[in-house]
C-alpha cells in the first residue's frame, strides 16, 4: 500500500510563492506519473498538472503555466509543486496523487493513489 502526504500549504498574498511538497511511503514506490490537483469550494477537482516519474515529460493547465512547476526527487520518493505569482483563484485544497500505468493523455491517467490533501489560500 502506498500513502502520499502532502506538506507546505498555508497562507500567501497574491503574487507570493508557496512550495507543496508530496511524500510517499510504503511499498517499492515507481509510479508511472505524480499528479496535483486542486479543488476550490463548490467546484470538481481538477488536474493541476503532473509529471512522469521519469521526468522527461511534464504537464500543467493552461491556467497555471509559466507560473506552477512541478518536480520529483526519486531518492526521496517526493514530488513537489512550486507555486509563484499566486493568484486568489488558485485558492483550493491541493492533492497529490500516483499513477501506476500510463493513459492515452493527461486527463485519461487513472490516478491510483491520493493524498489527504493541504489547504492553499491566496489572500488579494
Amino acid at each position: 500500500q502506498v500513502q502520499l502526504v502532502e506538506s507546505g500549504g498555508g497562507l500567501v498574498q497574491a503574487g507570493g510563492s508557496l512550495r507543496l511538497s508530496c511524500a510517499a511511503s510504503g511499498r517499492t514506490f515507481s509510479p508511472y506519473a505524480m499528479g496535483w490537483f486542486r479543488q476550490a469550494p463548490g467546484k470538481e477537482r481538477e488536474l493541476v498538472g503532473g509529471i512522469l516519474w521519469s521526468a522527461i515529460s511534464t504537464y500543467y493547465t493552461d491556467s497555471v503555466k509559466g507560473r506552477f512547476t512541478i518536480s520529483r526527487d526519486r531518492a526521496k520518493n517526493t514530488v513537489y509543486l512550486q507555486m509563484n505569482s499566486v493568484k486568489p483563484e488558485d485558492t483550493a485544497v491541493y492533492f497529490c496523487a500516483a499513477a501506476l500505468s500510463h493513459g492515452s493523455n493527461w486527463n485519461s491517467v487513472q490516478w491510483h493513489y491520493w493524498g489527504q490533501g493541504t489547504q492553499v489560500t491566496v489572500s488579494s
